[in-house]
């Protein structure tokens, strides 16, 4: 848990999840498959750069990577941040990591810029839009007509929701890949997924679960699950809507097939190396659909900002104020 306070029935809860699957997070092989496609990607559009990989709670951790890229005489690199969104979670926790693994390996550590967040980018949304179409062809045609789309997200409490972008920008590519797809404004809705924290707290809603219920009441008869909040398939979609979400369409006879998420697809890496090559000036075109144009390259002093509750028995720290390095990061 790293010292977040996270309820221990919770995390009991979780880790009961993990013994499905071995007791393995797939997240770090997803990780690997992203970067093998990501080279090959970049190889052959002559972008030479090394790629490095580092964790926020799990090896390889983060100083790890940065001393690594020490020791190999990198002076300056782009961060990728594996979430579309702008969020404390998604985006300025990333920052603040970096900062303090760069506080961490000293004044040799490279200088890092933060790639932008990509929720509205052509290869992001389009790869979506893929993955969907593949998970609505796995329905008898007789059923795609009334058929409904839950986009899930991860849920965060309203007290870090209501200082960032999150919810406008996520209801932005729900938007773009329903369009897309043709889907009217009652066949699809924005649901939440695998929260956590104090009961008590207000975290975003609606639920999937509770989603779901409702639908059943309406005689829904399929639905079809893209967790867009996520760019891989790991374990909160593979439990809480492989496993959770599907218990529930059974209990109520609904027939339910699940998206996957960007992933590899060539649409969304292709994403990625544009990102890339706009930073190194390779590319003067910054890509973006629909209302809100191209994300910011460099973080304003008080984007995402949130102040997390700590442990019991441990001094508040916060988030707000703490000064950005350089490049916003």
């Amino acid at each position: 848990m790293r010292g977040k306070p996270v309820p221990r029935e919770r995390m009991l809860e979780v880790a009961e999840h993990y013994y499905h699957f071995d007791g393995v997070s797939p997240i770090n092989e997803q990780a690997r498959q992203l970067i093998s496609v990501l080279r090959a990607e970049m190889d052959n559009a002559g972008i030479d750069l090394p790629i490095y990989w580092g964790n926020r709670n799990w090896y390889p951790l983060l100083p790890d990577t940065l001393r690594q890229m020490e020791r190999d005489g990198i002076k300056r690199a782009l961060a990728f941040f594996t979430s579309a969104y702008s969020s404390y979670s998604g985006c300025r926790q990333y920052r603040e990591n970096i900062i303090a693994a760069r506080e961490e390996v000293g004044p040799a550590a490279p200088q890092i810029d933060k790639l932008r967040v990509f929720y509205n980018h052509p290869g992001f949304i389009a790869a979506n839009v893929d993955r969907i179409g593949v998970a609505i062809e796995q329905l008898p045609i007789d059923a795609r007509s009334s058929l409904r789309i839950a986009f899930t997200a991860h849920s965060i409490p309203l007290s870090m929701s209501n200082n960032c972008n999150y919810v406008k920008q996520l209801e932005e590519s729900c938007r773009l890949v329903a369009e897309a797809l043709q889907l009217s404004k009652e066949q699809w809705q924005l649901v939440y997924q695998s929260r956590s924290g104090r009961p008590g707290d207000p975290w975003l809603e609606p639920d999937i679960g509770v989603h779901i219920r409702t639908l059943a009441k309406q005689g829904v008869p399929s639905l079809v699950i893209a967790p867009i909040g996520f760019i891989s398939d790991h374990m909160e979609v593979l439990f809480d809507l492989d496993e959770e979400a599907r218990a529930i369409c059974d209990e109520h006879g609904m027939m339910m097939v699940r998206a996957g998420s960007a992933g590899t697809h060539p649409a969304f890496i292709a994403c990625i190396r544009e990102l890339i090559e706009e930073r190194i000036g390779r590319r003067t075109e910054r890509r973006a659909i629909g209302q809100f144009g191209p994300s910011h390259d460099v973080c304003p002093a008080d984007c995402c900002q949130y102040a997390v509750r700590p442990p019991a028995g441990r001094p508040e720290s916060s988030s707000t104020g703490r000064p950005a390095a350089h490049g916003g990061q």
